[in-house]
Order: C-alpha cells, then structure tokens, then sequence
C-alpha cells in the first residue's frame, strides 16, 4: 500500500512537472502575442518517439553501451530532437522572430521538461514499477 502510494504521488508530480512545462510554452506565446515559440513544442512531441517506436517504451537503451541499427538511429533521433529543442528557440531570436523573455521562458520550460525526463527514468528504474 505504501509502495502504490508513492508511485502514485510520483506520477503525480511528473504530470505537474510536464504540466508546468507546457504552461510556460504557451505563456512564451501568449505573452508576447507571438506564436513562433509554439515550433519548439514540436520537439516535445518527437523527443519521447524514438523511445516509443525503436526502444519498447524504456529508456534503458539511451544509456546502454548497446549498439544495432535501430539502437543507433533512436539515440541519434532522441539527440537530434533534443538539440532541436534548444536550437529553435535561438534561430528564432537571432532572426528577431520572438523576444528574449520568450526565449528564455522557452529555455527555462525545456529545462522543467527534461528534469521530467529525467525524473521518469529514475523512476523507471525503481523495481516497484
């Protein structure tokens, strides 16, 4: 019962961590009254994909020494999409696209996603799950 507990509480705080994440990208937006920030959210849906489809659902290969065609080809997608994520955000300020509060509200919401992330593995890695 405690163990049910737990798991519980930290699902919970995932999803108002990715919760917050997601506020912040669209408070980058409707801020500013500039929707470009949003292309970055994009990147929020393709950064768990190569997990989903190459990996079974677990992040343990993103760490493993393992290595395969597919293997490969998700930690370059996973990488890419992650980069992608800090890149727009910056292409899009250099071409005075958006602002630099809305950049730096997007950099501070791809930090809280990837805390999440973060905090998922980790928690992916417990035994009770």
């Amino acid at each position: 019962m405690v163990v049910q507990f737990l798991a519980s509480t930290v699902l919970a705080g995932l999803a108002f961590m990715f919760s917050a994440s997601i506020l912040l990208q669209i408070l980058a937006c409707a801020l500013y009254n500039n929707w470009w920030p949003m292309l970055s959210a994009l990147m929020y849906v393709l950064v768990p994909m190569p997990c989903l489809f190459f990996g079974g659902g677990s992040t343990q290969f993103l760490i493993s020494r393992d290595g395969g065609g597919w293997i490969d080809a998700a930690k370059f997608l996973t990488g890419a999409s992650s980069v992608g994520s800090i890149a727009i955000p910056i292409i899009l300020r250099h071409a005075d696209l958006i602002g630099t509060g809305a950049m730096l509200i997007e950099f501070f919401s791809f930090f809280i996603f990837v805390c999440t992330v973060m905090c998922f593995h980790r928690a992916s890695l417990d035994d009770e799950w």
